[in-house]
């Protein structure tokens, strides 16, 4: 893992956003900054849109930018500059009867925004969106007590746990979604554990889940199902083969500095914000395992706690 060339390529490909959460991985970052680079995706309504979600470019609030604004929140920490409170807010004001979120709201711009996002059904509740954004809300709660009281999340957890007890066999995103949902309740939540160990029955030895109608390679693996460490989740994991999957996500970087993604984007714009996105992601993840980077920017750039 080379830091240098991975903030070299930041630089001069990624949006701020990312640019502002890698330096906070690496100790030089502030995250006032980095809040004041999320807050520009925000709606007056509390919600956020804008191409958060880099697939989806329309600028209205959506169910799927709130998953990403709660991750970079859970990376801030508390005292968010009133971001956390009206998202939750917003939440609930689109969630459906039984504490569901849709899948998605109406698109009012779909210029460059992926056909799954377009033309869903916005009365219908999805467990793997709801999931995914209750998931990054739990993780944010652990340090925001706005975000751990707001009553939007227990109707939430609510429903997520309801739903996935009665789906037997979940698609990939579903079931990448379920986990980290289930790994981020189980401290808290006691039926959750019962169903952390059914659904990671599921996953296999190589964490390797064909995406069902992605392009050709795509996969969900085991640091996509299991991205923290130390997690009651992992104990259900093969150490073997979560070490062989760190070294899979470490050859991923590319001669660019950049990590690489497995699955189309519908604009040009959206494909290198992922690139970006995943590129924080892993260098966060081989951090977080103790993957130690062959040279850094400075000689403070890697916090040990990272």
């Amino acid at each position: 893992m080379d830091l240098t060339a991975a903030s070299a390529f930041m630089a001069g490909h990624a949006r701020q956003l990312d640019r502002r959460r890698l330096e906070l991985l690496t100790g030089t970052g502030d995250r006032r900054a980095t809040l004041a680079a999320l807050a520009g995706y925000r709606n007056s309504d509390g919600g956020f849109g804008w191409g958060l979600e880099p697939d989806l470019r329309s600028p209205e609030s959506q169910p799927p930018a709130a998953l990403h604004a709660f991750e970079v929140l859970a990376e801030t920490g508390p005292g968010d500059g009133d971001l956390a409170g009206p998202l939750c807010d917003w939440l609930a004001t689109v969630t459906l009867p039984d504490g569901g979120l849709p899948f998605a709201l109406p698109v009012r711009v779909p210029a460059g925004t992926s056909r799954w996002w377009i033309g869903a059904d916005p009365a219908e509740s999805s467990l793997q969106i709801t999931s995914a954004v209750a998931g990054q809300a739990q993780r944010a709660a652990r340090l925001d007590p706005v975000v751990a009281a707001h009553p939007w999340l227990e109707r939430a957890t609510d429903f997520c746990l309801r739903a996935i007890a009665a789906t037997e066999r979940p698609r990939a995103h579903e079931l990448m979604f379920s986990l980290v949902f289930l790994d981020a309740v189980h401290d808290s939540r006691p039926e959750a554990a019962a169903q952390l160990e059914r659904l990671g029955a599921l996953v296999p030895s190589d964490g390797g889940i064909p995406v069902e109608g992605g392009i050709e390679g795509e996969a969900m693996h085991l640091l996509d199902l299991s991205p923290e460490p130390g997690r009651p989740l992992r104990a259900l994991l093969d150490p073997a083969a979560v070490e062989k999957d760190l070294d899979r996500l470490e050859a991923l970087q590319q001669d660019d500095g950049g990590w690489v993604v497995d699955f189309d984007s519908s604009s040009a714009a959206g494909a290198l914000e992922w690139r970006g996105y995943q590129t924080v992601w892993a260098i966060r993840i081989l951090l977080a395992h103790g993957r130690r980077p062959a040279a850094v920017t400075t000689a403070s750039a890697v916090r040990p706690d990272a």
